[in-house]
């Protein structure tokens, strides 16, 4: 299974923090704790997950390694306060979300939910990546994601052949023999 270390995983996560606090959660009507949390959650980490799972999907075939791999980053970047039912909840939705709109349209959904804060945007990026280094070669359809992920993010060339140069070292230093 594919890992990144807990250093990088640190790091994206601090730079979460440094970026500051997401924008007030506004829901219409009576609504319970649980909602409230949810929503919140979606808010935070919707796009990230669903950045991860677009990358895992990208060459048709979702196992249950980069499945893994998606929960412990996301708990993680959480400090481990995502619960197996909120990292259910996040796959569910971003499997959803592809299936009823594509994956062409939740691709431009998830870059314009991200482009406008570069922290989050790097975040994605990274996590991405190393779901497409999962067995050690990117597919076309990796690169493809990868690229667009760059473009729409607005992550210059040589920012992101910097940030894949890190997972793939990242990784590399941490693999299994």
């Amino acid at each position: 299974m594919i890992w990144l270390s807990n250093s990088t995983l640190q790091r994206l996560r601090d730079q979460l923090r440094e970026r500051g606090q997401r924008p007030s959660v506004t829901l219409g009507g009576p609504v319970t704790a649980d909602e409230i949390e949810r929503a919140s959650i979606l808010l935070e980490y919707g796009a990230l997950a669903e950045a991860m799972y677009l990358m895992m999907s990208a060459d048709g075939n979702v196992t249950d390694d980069e499945k893994e791999v998606l929960k412990g980053a996301l708990r993680a970047l959480s400090s481990d306060t995502l619960r197996s039912v909120h990292l259910e909840a996040l796959m569910d939705a971003a499997v959803m979300h592809v299936t009823a709109q594509g994956r062409e349209e939740r691709l431009n959904e998830v870059i314009a939910s991200l482009r406008d804060d570069p922290a989050r945007a790097e975040v994605a990026f990274v996590l991405a990546a190393a779901i497409a280094f999962a067995d050690n070669a990117i597919a076309d359809e990796e690169n493809e994601t990868l690229n667009s992920l760059a473009e729409g993010l607005g992550i210059d060339e040589n920012r992101a052949t910097t940030l894949l140069d890190g997972v793939e070292a990242d990784l590399r230093a941490n693999a299994t023999p």
